[in-house]
């Protein structure tokens, strides 16, 4: 494997599917969160089952975790790579005439999803972990019901975390608008479909990420009443 990725071709590519992985993964993470908007019920039953079936337990849930690591990792050592391979910046060089913010300061935008990660593993993926496979709590339940969607509630309480949910979601998408058609031209993806993959990556730049700040600032305010 190190051989391969030594390639810069190679690292581009690997980064590129790794990418496109967690694209499809958050695709589903969103999907079982919207149910959180309309029905109490069904979030928690798809929430517990993706909590307990052993093959997303043991199988998928390890490969994400290596995903995200590869990819960020990789994508820092591919920054660091280019601005060494550049040596010496040119004198007329100006970087805003040549690219988009969002394609020069990717790593920027990594570098704070990396930290939302943290916090959100902080939040959900810890103490799930502690509850299933350090007390040896697999049921899922809280006084009678599943806890799922009393837990997703309460980490929305406070006005600082639903903040820094929102920020994190709002560079996630500009991530994503130079991420998902960069990721189709590593792979040489680039023909007729080029506009078309375009149009698609930034409907899901835009969508996606403005899915998870719904799903934050509604759970926040609907608690306000309360």
């Amino acid at each position: 494997m190190s051989g391969f990725l030594s390639s810069t071709i190679a690292r581009k590519v690997a980064m590129a599917l790794s990418a496109l992985f967690l694209i499809f993964f958050l695709i589903i993470h969103l999907a079982v969160n919207l149910t959180s908007l309309f029905s109490v019920d069904l979030f928690n039953n798809l929430s517990h089952f993706m909590g307990t079936n052993p093959l997303i337990q043991y199988a998928l849930q390890p490969v994400l975790i290596v995903g995200v690591v590869f990819h960020f990792v990789l994508g820092f050592v591919l920054e660091i790579k280019n601005r060494k391979s550049r040596g010496v910046k040119y004198v007329k060089y100006n970087g805003a005439a040549n690219a988009t913010w969002m394609s020069r300061n990717m790593e920027i935008s990594g570098g704070v999803i990396l930290a939302f990660i943290v916090l959100h593993f902080i939040d959900f993926w810890f103490p799930e972990m502690n509850t299933k496979y350090v007390l040896g709590d697999m049921s899922g339940m809280l006084d009678g019901e599943y806890r799922y969607f009393v837990e997703l509630q309460h980490k929305f309480v406070e006005p600082w975390r639903v903040v820094v949910y929102v920020l994190a979601f709002i560079l996630l998408s500009l991530h994503l608008l130079h991420g998902f058609q960069s990721a189709f031209q590593s792979l040489g993806v680039n023909n007729k479909y080029t506009s078309c993959i375009k149009s698609f990556g930034n409907f899901y730049a835009i969508v996606v990420p403005l899915g998870f700040i719904i799903i934050a600032l509604f759970h926040h305010f609907s608690q306000l009443n309360h």
